[in-house]
């Protein structure tokens, strides 16, 4: 194999680098190697391709080991399996050199340079750096943020290198992509970089300096991704961080998107002006905008320790007057210094309580170069020294204590954010501890099957096994697990729980409230409560009656009406 090799470099003379990453899943595009490559086009000497962290191993060694320089993206994500891939293609072909970039090398990059495999780590920013890398190797002493191994020794070039946005001028990172590939990846755009917060347990918190990309430059390539690519997420910290400037982008969106487009954006909600509240509730149709919001802790104490400012009355009162139109994903981080258990507990039932379509319960992580991640001894904490560097226990939370909140999460994730149960959870939160029912749920399907490996049924079978042996007197907890059951498929599937009303019984309904069987399915089910009470207020009035639900086998199914029961 080393020989082949060697006759192909020879065979080409040229040097060839090669610009890649392993991207989480096939759907993601890292924009980082785009504007790299798309930066330094005119270098015949360039090339680029992303990897999955899921491929062989070995065949991408096999393919980077051609190279002469491979140059890696870095992630917490994708840090573990790059070195793997780096040692094999050093097996393979000792004289490829591996240079890493990305905030997963950019801090404590000292530990990182010792590894055999790898050659040079830039930090920080890379388009200048990486530029000066390609016009000067093999001479590289005079490359800013790049450090690199000599004679066994490490050199470090520490100089300031942050890249003028004006030189995005004319850059569309894209431009390389097969158009049509775009319609089935996420596409993702920056139009600033920085961020003004100092979250003591973020990245962004690093650099304050807030910078915008040219707007035109931001419209044209924003456009190319609307004609060309439908889910869009921009990578800003804090993108309403100015109002005329969010006020311009959404009414280019508004202009310009084409149906099957939807945008993502991170935003501070308790600062989002009144008059973009009111653009979205006037101009923006419903589900074209997701916001993700990282609430992280209600407890205002929790937020002062770790240098964040937010509001949670305010942050209720956007999210309350934005839902209707905009699709939410709520952050919470287990973990954070000064928070029990209980106060976990009481963080997550408050934000439960506003119903967010997604409602992520994410784990402290370590990251490098947080100032989080130098308070350890402080706080009593305990991390996995492997990426992603998550929490194991503190002064705060026991292992015992982790161990039950991830219970409680991955039942969150099955029964939720899917989502599956949501009427039942609904309930759950108005006449119980939703974060205990989510507890009890995750410890049942824990000890009765597999979260990772189990079918559509099973989720559906445990739950309701789950209710009759812990919440047996309560009927309605039942029939709405088989309503959510059967609103969860679009065509009318087997029976698994409560049983319809009898086969005379139906037949009169379904003729007295001239129901088309003939197009359509029914279930009819009893039910012993109000349907658009509790619809509407979350609220259980008793009323013995009938749910009709109709199946026409391509859309979500409908409920019709809600019946007294006549024999």
């Amino acid at each position: 194999m080393q020989g082949m090799i060697s006759q192909y470099l020879c065979a080409n003379f040229v040097m060839q680098f090669l610009l890649t990453t392993l991207n989480a899943k096939y759907i993601h595009m890292n924009l980082a190697v785009r504007l790299l490559y798309t930066l330094n086009k005119t270098d015949e000497r360039l090339h680029w391709k992303e990897f999955t962290i899921k491929q062989p191993k070995d065949a991408i060694a096999n393919e980077c080991a051609a190279y002469d320089v491979v140059a890696f993206s870095c992630y917490i994500w994708n840090i573990t399996q790059t070195l793997e891939v780096a040692q094999k293609i050093k097996a393979i072909n000792p004289q490829t050199k591996i240079l890493l970039g990305g905030p997963e090398v950019s801090y404590e990059w000292e530990e990182m340079i010792q590894h055999d495999c790898v050659d040079f780590i830039i930090t920080g920013e890379g388009e200048i750096p990486f530029h000066e890398f390609l016009n000067t190797y093999p001479n590289v002493s005079s490359v800013p943020n790049l450090a690199w191994k000599k004679e066994g020794e490490v050199h470090y070039m520490e100089r300031s290198a942050m890249y003028d946005m004006s030189n995005f001028i004319g850059v569309n990172p894209y431009m390389h992509d097969p158009a049509e590939d775009l319609y089935n990846k996420i596409s993702y755009i920056e139009t600033s970089r920085g961020c003004p917060y100092k979250c003591e347990f973020c990245l962004a918190s690093l650099d304050n300096k807030v910078r915008y990309l040219p707007m035109k430059d931001i419209k044209d390539n924003l456009l190319y991704l609307m004609q060309n690519g439908r889910v869009i997420k921009f990578l800003d910290r804090t993108f309403n961080m100015k109002r005329d400037f969010s006020l311009e982008i959404f009414q280019f969106i508004l202009d310009h998107h084409r149906p099957e487009n939807v945008f993502q954006f991170e935003i501070t909600a308790d600062i989002l002006h009144p008059d973009i509240i009111q653009f979205i509730n006037e101009k923006v149709p419903k589900g074209l905008f997701r916001f993700e919001i990282g609430i992280q802790t209600v407890n205002q104490k929790v937020n002062l320790e770790v240098s964040r400012k937010q509001s949670f009355e305010k942050t209720k009162s956007i999210i309350a007057q934005v839902r209707d139109k905009v699709e939410l994903h709520l952050d919470l981080i287990v973990g954070l210094p000064l928070e029990y258990y209980d106060d976990i507990k009481y963080s997550f039932e408050e934000v439960f309580k506003l119903f967010p379509p997604e409602l992520q319960l994410g784990f402290l992580k370590f990251l490098k170069g947080t100032p989080m991640r130098y308070k350890t001894e402080q706080h009593g904490y305990k991390y996995d020294p492997a990426a992603p560097y998550q929490i194991i226990e503190s002064k705060y939370l026991s292992k015992e204590e982790l161990a039950k909140i991830t219970l409680a999460e991955e039942a969150l994730e099955i029964y939720w954010n899917k989502p599956r149960t949501i009427n039942t959870l609904k309930y759950v939160t108005a006449y119980y501890s939703v974060f205990d029912f989510l507890l009890g749920l995750g410890t049942y399907f824990q000890q009765h099957s597999n979260f990772h490996q189990h079918e559509l049924k099973d989720v559906y079978q445990l739950i309701c096994d789950f209710a009759k042996e812990h919440y047996a007197a309560d009927e309605v907890l039942l029939q709405l697990i088989t309503i959510d059951y059967y609103l969860h498929h679009k065509i009318k599937p087997p029976g698994l729980f409560n049983k319809e009303v009898d086969a005379s019984l139906k037949s009169k309904l379904i003729e007295a409230n001239k129901l088309n069987h003939h197009k359509f399915r029914y279930v009819l089910l009893p039910v012993s409560f109000n349907w658009q009470e509790f619809v509407k207020y979350n609220h259980i009035i008793k009323d013995d009656a009938v749910l009709a639900i109709e199946f026409n086998g391509k859309d979500a199914p409908v409920v019709m009406n809600f019946q007294t029961i006549t024999q």
